[in-house]
């Protein structure tokens, strides 16, 4: 058996055989806690917003001037842009889904203060809303134009009832889910009625707890700023987002248009961090890998270069090729070995780390044994060119050479 002169082989390059083994361990751990957390944060940008995200863009209008009337100009600018050819609709909205920026409310299922708050993401629109994000209507109905309420900013912010996201209503009344809607639920002390369920509708902030939780409320705030969100017919968008621009900038003199955006822009934009993130992890994993494999080649190479008579008088004495070349496999399966059995003890300690420090989801079991095995496997790719090396020697050759 090859296996009682390898271990005696590995006992005469002792730190060799450590660092590699180290240096696999730590390979290991920072490779597939960086995977787990490429993998989740790839989730998190995957995640559908509930929204026809291709199809969308909007823009912000805001007015100057003592002749500009906010109320006026909001009701001609909707009414020009869903008379547009190729705008499928359009409404007016205080913020944006996955934009970064919005409002939130706390709710609970009784008139009492010291009760704990669920929190949402409350979008104040109208009943244009709907159609325009293109929401999966599951239960109840929408609100119509006359439930719309139009407040000055400074003014309270009440409103009887509520289109709400299924997330939501699951937070509100556990039990309930689709059936929630007729149920109550409070703003501060005000009631609020939940008379439509869509399947799914984001907040506004990507990396919130609350994130599926939000509902659309039928409140329209006068300001002198007004947020129009449009969807388009498939392939429109480009075009509409240049022309509705110019649209109304013309149409009233007193105003200027900015923020002009869409959809996929502003998904871009707010998940910049964590695709930056998964980048710079893939290109540390990339390094990792690589130093490590150049230290195994590296060790490999020693221990050859060490024992080319060893190897020249087991040639002699008859040793096939493949016998060389699959003892120094096994060789460096052994120090592959107990390097990944440090990485699995040391992976499992950080992502526990992790997931108490960072609140991050617990990795699943899989990602170690995994990691293992993929190791291992660049291990054996990384020595094979010197043990496809080593066993072409020829005797006469390796005996000469010492």
């Amino acid at each position: 058996m090859e296996i009682g002169p390898i271990l005696r082989a590995l006992t005469r390059n002792k730190l060799g055989v450590i660092l590699i083994s180290l240096q696999i361990a730590f390979t290991m751990t920072v490779m597939v806690n960086a995977v787990f957390i490429i993998n989740e944060r790839s989730k998190l940008m995957a995640r559908p917003s509930g929204l026809d995200e291709p199809n969308m863009f909007y823009l912000r209008s805001t007015g100057f001037g003592d002749q500009f009337n906010s109320e006026i100009t909001e009701q001609d600018d909707l009414e020009l842009l869903r008379n547009v050819p190729g705008i499928v609709d359009a409404t007016a909205i205080n913020s944006i889904p996955i934009s970064g920026g919005g409002s939130s409310d706390g709710l609970r299922l009784e008139d009492d203060p010291t009760l704990p708050s669920i929190p949402a993401a409350v979008y104040f629109t109208d009943e244009r809303a709907l159609n325009t994000m293109r929401l999966n209507l599951i239960a109840g109905e929408n609100f119509s134009g006359s439930d719309v309420l139009h407040q000055r900013s400074s003014e309270g912010r009440n409103y009887p009832m509520a289109v709400v996201s299924l997330a939501l209503a699951e937070a509100l009344f556990p039990e309930e889910g689709q059936t929630a809607v007729g149920k109550i639920f409070y703003n501060d002390s005000n009631p609020v009625q939940i008379i439509g369920i869509v399947e799914r509708l984001q907040a506004p902030w990507t990396n919130s707890f609350f994130v599926e939780q939000a509902m659309l409320v039928p409140l329209n705030f006068i300001s002198s700023t007004s947020t129009y969100l449009i969807r388009t017919e498939p392939g429109q968008r480009d075009r509409l987002m240049v022309e509705t621009e110019e649209l109304l900038a013309g149409n009233n003199s007193n105003r200027i248009i900015r923020d002009l955006k869409s959809m996929d822009e502003t998904r871009e934009e707010s998940y910049r961090l964590d695709s930056s993130m998964a980048t710079i992890l893939f290109v540390v994993i990339l390094t990792l890998v690589f130093i490590t494999s150049m230290g195994i080649v590296g060790l490999a190479v020693f221990g050859i270069n060490r024992r080319r008579k060893q190897i020249g008088t087991r040639r002699a004495l008859g040793a096939t090729h493949a016998e060389i070349l699959r003892y120094f496999m096994l060789e460096n399966f052994f120090i592959s070995g107990v390097g990944v059995t440090i990485g699995a003890v040391l992976t499992i300690a950080f992502s526990i780390a992790l997931s108490s420090l960072f609140e991050m989801p617990t990795m699943g079991w899989y990602y170690t044994p995994a990691g293992m095995l993929i190791l291992i496997g660049i291990g054996q790719l990384a020595v094979l060119g010197p043990s496809t090396k080593a066993s072409r020697i020829e005797p006469a050759i390796a005996t000469r050479s010492i």
